[in-house]
């Protein structure tokens, strides 16, 4: 590509359910070359690979469908590409969507890829036996522990197959399970002809796809110093100004609230952050402790001499299994000594359900006092408010268990100390618990796969 320097890229949503306005005000406010947008956790794919177990069509973030209706006009006439982990398990089907929103907004010429691969699920067996072990990475324990169990299995993909797609031509990327940083580092390795052994530019691309992957996170939102951030309802969120040397800004549109300064940026740098010398992507390790930080302006922080090296030979799993049931309920206790009678309250329902029969072991309770001073428990003094949040829970493998356990939360309300409110939205039900289990694949067992189809 030939564009212009910088190369402009923002991303718009941190997370699926992040707010609509966050891409509807980036297209809008100001100029830009890509928008990204990161809807996928570990425990959403389980989510969407249930979807998509009871409705072929489903399985991916609808979200996105509703947020192109708005944006998508706009990004055609200024030519805004699109790049969206949207696809979750079924980024056919939100292709098919995105066609049909396209169509209705009577657009046509609109490019739309899906990069797709990252789905093992129904080739775990093969691949076992092909050598693949899946251990456990936090406790080395065998995929057999959990068999029969499993809901979902994606390996992290990397930022080249993105760059295959915008190289094809694609106007709208949709993927499925890839790195949070390759929606970013794809466009960069597509504008500026970055190749797999450019270890230090793509982990230049990487360190900003991680600054910017949270959204606002990194222009003044989940701040320590919140007190110094402007107009938070108006939070700009963040644009990447791109060179191809590696170098990059980290800035915002102008008008718009929130902050980019050293400290905001430092602060979303060692989010989710293990060995800072080896951020390990499928396409390099970066050394976060090399990356340089300087205020270059108004809102602007200068980012560079960032050193990378060459990747491992295996991709990421994320894998969710079926692990028992759980269930949380919570009751309002107000009026004098509002903690004792909070603590009494539990030990009233551990009580009548030994009573019943029903017990559960301590491991298995959660018993919170929420404004005693339990989110820094341990570190801040415990107090006596004149209201206390009682929340309560419990998990099992007997389902029928944990229904049990939910009836005991609003009897409370008569027949326990007084003072006691608060109890809505009906009687906690068993709810299945998805748990995580990563694990490792190599590289060359995984093929991503891209398509691109016009509308």
């Amino acid at each position: 590509m030939n564009r212009p320097s910088p190369l402009l890229i923002a991303n718009g949503q941190g997370f699926w359910g992040d707010s609509i306005l966050g891409p509807v005000r980036l297209v809008r406010e100001g100029p830009l070359h890509y928008l990204t947008l990161d809807y996928l956790a570990e425990v959403t794919m389980s989510i969407m690979q249930k979807l998509k177990s009871r409705n072929p069509e489903a399985g991916y973030a609808t979200d996105f469908i509703e947020m192109l209706s708005r944006i998508l006009p706009t990004c055609k006439e200024k030519g805004i590409k699109i790049i969206a982990s949207a696809g979750g398990v079924n980024s056919t089907a939100c292709m098919r969507a995105t066609g049909e929103v396209i169509k209705k907004l009577g657009l046509s010429g609109i490019k739309v890829a899906t990069v797709t691969g990252d789905d093992v699920l129904s080739r775990l067996a093969e691949l076992q036996q092909q050598g693949e072990s899946f251990k456990n990475l936090d406790g080395g324990r065998p995929l057999s522990a959990v068999d029969g169990k499993i809901t979902s299995a994606n390996a992290y993909l990397g930022a080249f197959p993105v760059a295959e797609a915008l190289d094809r031509g694609a106007d709208i990327v949709i993927c499925g399970r890839v790195t949070d940083p390759s929606l970013v580092l794809g466009p960069m390795i597509h504008e500026f002809g970055w190749k797999p052994e450019d270890f230090d530019k793509l982990a230049a691309g990487t360190v900003a796809g991680h600054i910017v992957e949270c959204g606002a996170q990194c222009t003044g939102a989940n701040y320590t110093n919140w007190r110094e951030i402007e107009n938070f309802a108006r939070i700009g969120y963040p644009i990447i100004e791109a060179y191809p040397n590696g170098e990059f800004f980290i800035t915002k549109h102008e008008g718009t609230g929130g902050k980019v300064s050293v400290d905001t940026v430092a602060s979303q740098l060692v989010y989710e952050m293990g060995d800072p010398r080896n951020y390990i992507t499928p396409d390099v390790i970066a050394d976060f402790t090399s990356i340089q930080l300087a205020q270059a302006g108004v809102n602007r922080v200068r980012v560079n001499a960032i050193k990378g090296s060459a990747p491992t030979k295996f991709l990421k799993v994320s894998i969710s299994y079926e692990n028992g049931y759980k269930a949380v309920g919570q009751l309002t206790i107000s009026g004098p000594n509002a903690l004792d009678k909070a603590r009494l309250c539990a030990d009233i329902i551990w009580q009548r359900l030994e009573i019943d029969g029903v017990t559960f072991p301590e491991e298995n309770r959660c018993v919170e006092y929420l404004g005693a001073g339990v989110c820094h428990e341990g570190i801040v003094p415990t107090i006596d408010p004149p209201e206390i949040v009682l929340r309560v829970g419990v998990k099992d493998k007997d389902k029928a268990k944990i229904n049990r356990f939910g009836m005991e939360i609003a009897p409370l309300v008569t027949s326990g100390p007084p003072g006691v409110t608060g109890f809505a939205g009906g009687r906690p039900k068993a709810a299945e618990i998805i748990s995580y289990w990563p694990a490792l694949v190599g590289k060359d067992k995984i093929v991503p796969h891209v398509e691109v189809a016009e509308f």
